[in-house]
């Protein structure tokens, strides 16, 4: 009885979910976008032919000119021997459009197995006619601005041509900018060639991935009904303040048109009675008005936008060898790719490993939006109470027009004594390139205790050449050590020199690691890579902070330091390359190749022109 139970549960179980799998739906389809005059199908399509008393909805600004037509569809497929079949019925209409303006076709409904359903409600767009042409299309929803034009006649500017937009002229510095190329046309548009976006100066570009297959749509233009789609989009965060211009740039259209022959085998054998036109079309120059960002306030992190900050840390007790971690992320929308890695200041005791950067934002209209974590570790190596400080990120809101500052909270930690974690390793390893490792600095070390020798009763070491030569040579070589290291101490004193010393060698163990992201094809971190290297050799010999330098002010202060003209231009250079050659079409492998070799020459030039 037990099993009978069972299995009757099983089959109300498979007749239920075939019943969902079989819910019957009623579907209103009809286009988008018509012209006044036009007619067009209007279609109420039902996935079951157990149906009755279907009810039209109220049609108001279109004229009916045939329908509702009734018609049937049945189809069977037999898949791994799996047998499958669908019904459906269709009630169809004929619409004319009659007045412009914007329609809403509401819901039909119908009757399946006692129970009413409803379709979904339709909003339909009426264009004005065509005001160069009186000779509208029949059906279909297609009208005289697709039309073909016969072979030798003029293609002009007002027949197919491509704008380009921006959602704003007026921004600050690093302020997002969506520039927009869209195609307008009244030809039979085959082809779109070229059309490559050039190096933009005082920009960087991020381009808007779009669908490969265009989409157009009807749009009523000065005047006439164009074919139009969305070719290309892109972010552009202008590098400098002044007035800025997108230059114009120019596609190849590939146009069909209709030939005329009175031979039927003629226009067979000439592509079906089409030729190809090829038509130049140049897009319009855009200017941007740029602002500068004045009065930069210290540790600005050059962020552009809305963001905000959050913190967290691995743990406040440890012990000695111990590894913690803290992760910041920054979250929102703006120039999310220019921004500096905030600092973590942690106590002088601690070893202190690079930061690992994990973006993952995605293009918007503001810019880049979504979040950046940036993971920092550290290992103290003693024990003792310590504080590391709030992380301080200050940034230019859009939405105040003023800098804004948000801090994190500050983190207390107790270290106490002991071999720590077994589990330092293995975050260490998560890390690149440790960033430094600080000498520790103890006034009292351990006397370390041993046995002590005696000598013999009457031998005496006072008065021996050896006693004199113990004070004698020790005395010497002092006077050597002094004379010998008074420069050297004199620059390490100096910490801005010391610093400017390292420059080279930070710069290339940076290069280094541009290289190895090379050879991996790590596009993203390469460029950032070379970026930072380039950046940070002009801070550390100039000793003016990265966040303090920029494209307008690192020039005059090359110049101050005797670097050539022609150099300084090759230095801009170059970080232009970088910003540029990241999202510039083309080989990406030789492009990073380029790049890298640019950024290694001017940094080996520079290295021999800067004086102090």
């Amino acid at each position: 009885m037990g099993m009978k139970k069972l299995t009757f549960f099983f089959l109300l179980m498979l007749t239920t979910l075939q019943a969902w799998a079989d819910k019957a739906v009623l579907t209103a389809e009809a286009p988008e976008v018509v012209v006044n005059g036009d007619q067009f199908r209007l279609s109420f399509t039902v996935n079951t032919q157990k149906v009755k008393d279907f009810r039209a909805p109220s049609i108001d600004g279109f004229e009916v000119l045939m329908g509702p037509s009734r018609s049937q569809q049945s189809s069977t497929q037999i898949i791994n021997g799996k047998v499958s079949s669908s019904r459906s019925i269709t009630y169809t209409y004929i619409l004319m459009a009659v007045k412009d303006g914007n329609f809403t076709i509401p819901a039909a409904s119908i009757e399946v197995d006692g129970e009413k359903i409803f379709s979904n409600a339709l909003s339909i767009k009426v264009l004005p006619q065509d005001q160069n042409s009186g000779n509208q299309s029949q059906g279909g929803g297609t009208p005289s601005a697709a039309r073909n034009q016969v072979a030798g006649s003029r293609i002009t500017d007002k027949d197919l041509f491509i704008t380009a937009t921006v959602n704003k002229t007026t921004v600050h510095e690093q302020e997002a900018i969506m520039l927009t190329y869209k195609v307008y046309t009244l030809v039979n548009l085959r082809q779109l060639l070229n059309g490559k976006m050039p190096d933009l100066k005082g920009f960087q570009t991020q381009e808007v991935t779009l669908p490969q297959q265009k989409k157009f749509s009807l749009e009523h233009y000065k005047g006439r009904n164009y074919n139009t789609t969305v070719w290309s989009q892109y972010i552009l965060f202008p590098q400098q303040s002044g007035k800025l211009e997108i230059p114009s740039i120019t596609f190849e259209g590939v146009v069909a048109q209709q030939t005329v022959s009175d031979d039927p085998f003629d226009a067979f054998f000439n592509g079906g009675g089409y030729i190809e036109v090829k038509k130049k079309i140049v897009t319009p120059k855009v200017s941007i008005n740029v602002k500068a960002l004045s009065n930069k306030p210290g540790g600005f992190s050059g962020g552009v936008g809305q963001f905000d900050i959050t913190s967290s840390i691995s743990g406040t007790d440890l012990k000695e060898n111990d590894a913690v971690t803290i992760k910041l992320t920054i979250s929102g929308a703006g120039n999310m790719k220019l921004i500096k890695t905030p600092e973590v200041k942690f106590p002088q005791d601690f070893e202190i490993y690079d930061p690992k950067v994990n973006n993952n934002f995605e293009v918007a209209s503001q810019g880049l939006k979504g979040s950046q974590t940036i993971e920092y570790l550290a290992i103290p190596r003693h024990a003792g109470d310590f504080t590391i400080p709030a992380v301080e990120f200050t940034y230019f809101d859009l939405a105040t027009q003023k800098y804004k500052t948000l801090k994190t909270e500050e983190y207390k930690l107790h270290v106490a004594k002991g071999e720590g974690s077994s589990n330092s390793s293995q975050a260490v390893s998560n890390f690149t390139n440790k960033e430094s490792v600080k000498v520790l600095g103890r006034d009292i070390r351990f006397i370390k205790l041993g046995d002590t020798t005696l000598k013999p009763k009457g031998n005496y070491f006072f008065g021996t050449l050896s006693y004199y030569l113990w004070y004698i040579i020790p005395f010497a070589l002092f006077v050597l050590a002094i004379v010998f290291f008074r420069k050297q101490a004199a620059e390490n004193a100096n910490i801005a020199k010391v610093k400017t010393k390292k420059a080279n060698k930070v710069a290339t163990k940076r290069m280094k690691q541009a290289g190895k992201l090379l050879a991996a094809n790590k596009k993203n971190e390469f460029y950032d890579e070379v970026l930072k290297a380039l950046w940070g050799y002009i801070s550390d010999k100039l000793n003016i902070p990265v966040s303090q330098l920029s494209k307008d002010n690192i020039e005059a202060e090359l110049s101050r330091y005797g670097v050539s003209d022609e150099l300084v231009k090759d230095f801009i250079g170059a970080l232009n390359e970088c910003e540029f050659a990241r999202y510039a079409p083309g080989n990406e492998s030789e492009a990073m190749d380029k790049v890298y070799e640019v950024a290694v020459e001017v940094i080996s030039k520079m290295e021999n022109s800067i004086k102090h």
